[in-house]
């Protein structure tokens, strides 16, 4: 088995990340790189997996550093799932927000997912128990 390597970056390149974003079937990413390339820059955190040289995973997180976090696009390739890289990759991004309350994400309504990010501590809004949650959603 071989050695997964997690690390925080800002520059990955195009061809590797259309790739692995190919590899997931998330193409409405790959259908304007562009647009790609500009929300992988103006992430505040961005952290890829390796294994050796192929890029296998990445997350990223959206953050005013204060008050909130967005983890966004927590992917790993299929065949390196079910192996602990998911888990590391979202922790690694989340690490330097421990005072951030607020840590939000959106996803598919896939059982899978559901369970993942679950066993990260998060909870569905209708499922909260804290207090009264709704959250709001538009895509354009």
């Amino acid at each position: 088995m071989t050695t997964i390597n997690i690390v925080k970056t800002k520059d990955l390149p195009l061809s590797e990340v259309l790739e692995l974003y190919r590899a997931v079937e998330w193409h409405v990413y790959t259908k304007d790189p562009d647009i790609l390339v500009r929300a992988l820059e103006g992430s505040s955190t961005l952290v890829a997996a390796h294994d050796g040289q192929t890029l296998v995973g990445l997350a990223r997180v959206i953050s005013d550093g204060a008050s909130i976090c967005y983890l966004q696009d927590v992917l790993v390739r299929p065949s390196h799932h079910r192996r602990g890289i998911g888990r590391a990759l979202a922790e690694r991004a989340l690490e330097q927000y421990p005072h951030v309350r607020q840590k939000v994400l959106i996803t598919d309504d896939e059982p899978k997912q559901k369970a993942f990010y679950e066993a990260l501590g998060y909870t569905q809004t209708e499922e909260f128990q804290g207090g009264s949650v709704r959250a709001f959603i538009r895509f354009d």
